[in-house]
């Protein structure tokens, strides 16, 4: 019976080494709301979180202006259940015992676990990259030098993303290998910033940590002109604008990104108008009309007055509208973040059965069950890994895309 729990235990183990060392994106995103599911593991837990207020200036009046608090939050929902499947025969199965362990993995966990996590890695690397809306870069060049990085953490620190070493780059393949050849000599050693291996980590160098990763996300623009005008009468807090001169039955997709002339971002704090436009994200995919006019949902929400104002006008009616890139041409997206930009929650499942069946592990807010229960009419053992987890970008402002 003893040995019934050591199978899955040292499985459930294994797994969380494996699933640490593997999720480079995952590993760096904010997991602080882990310990609030920890106590309600039920399956579509909701957290709703508390933005940060913020306040206007009361300049040069003895007379107080009292601001009411306008709370505003986001919500979190661990309601995403995952999982890898197995089977052993009784041979297979003599190999788990603690001194085989490493064995046993390589022939079985980190194959299967590797196709797995990857798919859940690159499900959130596309779900964060579609919330982010600022983007450096020119679409279809590649960045060959350390300027696109410049422009990125310049985005970050206009945004006030904190600097407090929890700022990361993760890069694909390509563009890793064109660009860290100029940084090696600026990289310190991965082994002073670190305690703990991941794979794909490349080095540190100014304020943030880099790291190759083969599962960014690849954007395609739709088949829409990518240049248009504003066909509307936008107010502040809007968040769609109508667009003409966009074709006819051409698709606007969602992850796209869209400046309008005339509305400029702003410091979060003075309000004062940066010399850049703003940049919006389509929310939500969409095709023109007949008449070339198409409705488009953009975040974030358009704001010109009060604490949160965002932009320095609304669009004006006529004004030229322009989407990065070309039609239905796919542009692979790198990014620059602070942690708390992104959230990776998990929740721990239950566990079924007894123990002796079941078991469950945690490590640095990543929970894994695994179960067993045995075939005896085919002499085989089964097995499930599973995880339930959340995804959220409760401050895509603290992020940054780098086109390629």
């Amino acid at each position: 019976m003893s040995n019934s729990f050591v199978v899955t235990d040292l499985v459930a183990r294994e797994a969380l080494r494996i699933a640490h060392e593997k999720l480079a994106f995952i590993g760096t995103a904010d997991r602080q709301y882990d310990e609030t599911f920890k106590g309600d593991p039920k399956h579509g837990a909701t957290l709703r979180v508390k933005s940060p207020n913020q306040y206007t200036r009361r300049q040069g009046s003895r007379i107080i202006d009292v601001q009411e608090q306008a709370e505003t939050s986001q919500t979190i929902t661990a309601a995403t259940q995952d999982g890898v499947d197995m089977a052993f025969n009784s041979d297979e199965m003599s190999l788990i015992t603690p001194d085989n362990i490493g064995t046993f993995s390589k022939l079985y966990i980190e194959p299967a676990l590797a196709g797995w996590l990857s798919a859940i890695e690159g499900d959130f690397i596309s779900f964060a990259t579609k919330k982010v809306f600022q983007q450096v870069g020119t679409p279809g060049s590649p960045p060959s030098d350390l300027a696109a990085i410049g422009a990125a953490r310049a985005k970050l620190n206009q945004q006030l993303a904190p600097k407090d070493g929890n700022r990361f780059v993760q890069l694909d393949s390509v563009t890793s290998g064109g660009l860290v050849n100029g940084l090696k000599g600026l990289f310190q050693d991965s082994s002073q910033i670190r305690e703990q291996y991941r794979e794909g980590m490349l080095g540190r160098t100014g304020g943030a940590d880099f790291y190759e990763n083969d599962r960014m996300y690849a954007h395609t623009n739709g088949s829409s002109d990518n240049t248009g005008t504003v066909n509307d009468t936008v107010a502040s807090g809007d968040t769609s604008v109508t667009l003409a001169s966009m074709g006819v039955s051409k698709t606007i997709e969602a992850g796209s990104i869209i400046t309008f002339a005339g509305c400029y971002d702003v410091h979060p704090e003075t309000k004062q108008a940066y010399s850049h436009l703003k940049q919006f994200v389509v929310t939500a995919d969409v095709t023109s009309d007949g008449a070339e006019a198409v409705t488009v949902a953009i975040s974030p929400a358009i704001i010109t007055t009060g604490a949160r104002q965002n932009c320095s006008a609304v669009p004006t009616n006529g004004g030229a509208a322009l989407i990065s890139g070309s039609a239905s041409t796919s542009y692979l997206q790198n990014l620059m973040y602070h942690k708390e930009a992104f959230q990776f929650i998990t929740a721990p499942l239950p566990l079924m059965g007894d123990s002796l069946t079941c078991s469950r592990r945690e490590q640095e807010g990543l929970s894994l069950r695994v179960w067993q229960a045995s075939d005896i009419i085919n002499d085989r053992m089964l097995m499930r890994i599973d995880i339930l987890y959340g995804m959220a970008a409760l401050r895509p402002e603290w992020a940054c895309r780098i086109t390629n």
